[in-house]
């Protein structure tokens, strides 16, 4: 092979890497741990490409080298100032053609020993796809089930700090999976950006050492989970955590403050709801909101909505549910949580 060309099964966790696509395609998905130094910006990009469009395929060149050769040069006297003599960059772009080879050759003229990733992006993204696969296929999956409210997140970050492995599927999502589960401080990321995000956490991972994951539907907010993960989790062991309604009202009144405080944003949410449960038991669930009556208003949303709606899916998709050995909190404290924890992981100790 070329030495100013590498291939993404090549690269390590050491390797400096410049993804030089525009920001828009940097934000949509990117390599972990790429930095972004654009030879086109956003509307640079879209300025080539009408251009190649509209008029001529050299006019497009010529304005895009010359746009290039700038960005690039500001790179090198801005943020690139004090890298040393021996540096060597991995640089991509979508396909690995023009863009990252522009730059590559600049760096290489400098005495950078910089090299291009093949294909770029795109063969990127085919390594996540096909390694996802293929790493799923060796974990074994202990999943946390249990009913709203239980705790279960919670739970989940308590096993990490007590050094169980975990896969935290709603913290990747930015979304806690529900209708009321979004995070008003933050925006879900693209469809592809959470497959990297999964793909990349996974390569953490023991594989003779149990997972710790949540039970899930197939969708997280907006979006997907990789299907050969939730097929593989949906057999792992599950075990249930359980919880009196009390307790469970008292942790959604905290974990979910922002709707009480917000309760329009909760109002349109449960509009949503309407086809599944009529009119009158939305406007029923309004009343109670309106009239500040969250305790009523959250354990009716838990008994009519919420418990129903478990239930079956994890009779449903979780085959080793019906057997699930049972955990009981009392409460949902810092303390009960870690105390569990280290239960959970004794119990698990030998998977």
């Amino acid at each position: 092979m070329k030495r100013d060309i590498i291939n993404i099964s090549d690269l390590r966790s050491g390797d400096e890497i410049i993804d030089v696509r525009s920001p828009d395609e940097y934000e949509h998905d990117h390599i972990p741990r790429a930095i972004n130094l654009p030879v086109l910006n956003n509307e640079e990009r879209k300025l080539i490409g009408w251009t190649y469009k509209n008029e001529s395929s050299f006019t497009a060149k010529r304005i895009g080298a010359s746009l290039v050769a700038k960005n690039i040069a500001n790179h090198i006297e801005t943020r690139l100032s004090k890298k040393p003599e021996n540096w060597s960059p991995i640089i991509y772009c979508w396909r690995g053609g023009k863009r990252s080879g522009s730059m590559s050759l600049v760096f290489r003229q400098i005495g950078w020993n910089a090299k291009q990733l093949i294909g770029g992006y795109k063969s990127f993204r085919r390594h996540v796809i096909t390694n996802t696969n293929t790493l799923v296929c060796s974990f074994h999956f202990v999943v946390i089930c249990g009913l709203t409210g239980t705790a279960k997140t919670d739970l989940l970050s308590a096993i990490k700090r007590q050094g169980g492995q975990t896969l935290d599927l709603e913290g990747i999502a930015q979304h806690r999976g529900s209708v009321l589960g979004f995070d008003p401080d933050a925006e879900q990321p693209t469809q592809k950006k959470f497959e990297t995000e999964i793909w990349y956490e996974l390569q953490k991972l023991d594989q003779n050492k149990p997972i710790f994951i949540e039970s899930e539907s197939k969708k997280i907010g907006d979006l997907r989970i990789p299907e050969p993960l939730i097929n593989k989790f949906r057999l792992g062991f599950c075990i249930n955590i359980t919880a009196g309604v009390d307790t469970r009202s008292e942790y959604l009144k905290k974990n979910y403050a922002h709707l009480i405080h917000n309760p329009g944003t909760l109002i349109t949410q449960l509009d949503k709801l309407r086809a599944r449960h009529g009119n009158s038991g939305v406007e029923l669930w309004l009343d109670l909101i309106s009239k500040g009556r969250w305790d009523e208003f959250i354990r009716d949303l838990l008994e009519k909505h919420y418990d129903v709606s478990y239930k079956k899916s994890m009779q449903k998709n979780f085959t080793s549910f019906p057997t699930a050995p049972n955990y009981h909190l009392n409460t949902t404290s810092y303390d009960a949580l870690s105390s569990l924890a280290d239960e959970i992981l004794t119990d698990f100790a030998t998977l």
